[in-house]
């Protein structure tokens, strides 16, 4: 957080005199702060591996669901750099283009929760 700070107010100093070099900080501490995360998610996820492997769940679902959650944060990423830069209008189309690849992605999942609905109904 305090490194996130520190390279606001930078930003905004730079930003009056070179945008660009503004522009480039944000993105540079944006990703040095999401390196410094990688390895927090990775025992997260292999946390939530050994949950479901502990209940039996299927991993393919498992991993699906771990790919849309990684989809979600990577468009968020893309899409506020995409505002930063002031280009919301593409920052809304990175947003839109996340919303259907995981759309595609949760469709084995959707079936295989209707699948298992109509096999508990009673024919």
């Amino acid at each position: 957080m305090g490194l996130g700070l520190i390279a606001t107010f930078l930003a905004l100093v730079v930003k009056e005199q070179k945008p660009i070099f503004a522009f480039l900080l944000v993105v540079f501490v944006g990703a040095l702060i999401f390196l410094f995360l990688i390895e927090q998610i990775a025992r997260v996820i292999s946390m939530l591996e050994q949950i479901a492997q502990n209940a039996n769940i299927n991993q393919v679902h498992v991993q699906t669901i771990l790919k849309i959650i990684g989809i979600a944060y990577i468009t968020e990423f893309g899409a506020q750099i995409a505002k930063d830069a002031g280009q919301a209008a593409i920052g809304s189309k990175i947003e839109l283009a996340g919303k259907v690849l995981i759309l595609v992605m949760a469709i084995p999942i959707l079936t295989a929760v209707i699948e298992m609905v109509i096999s508990l109904i009673p024919q």
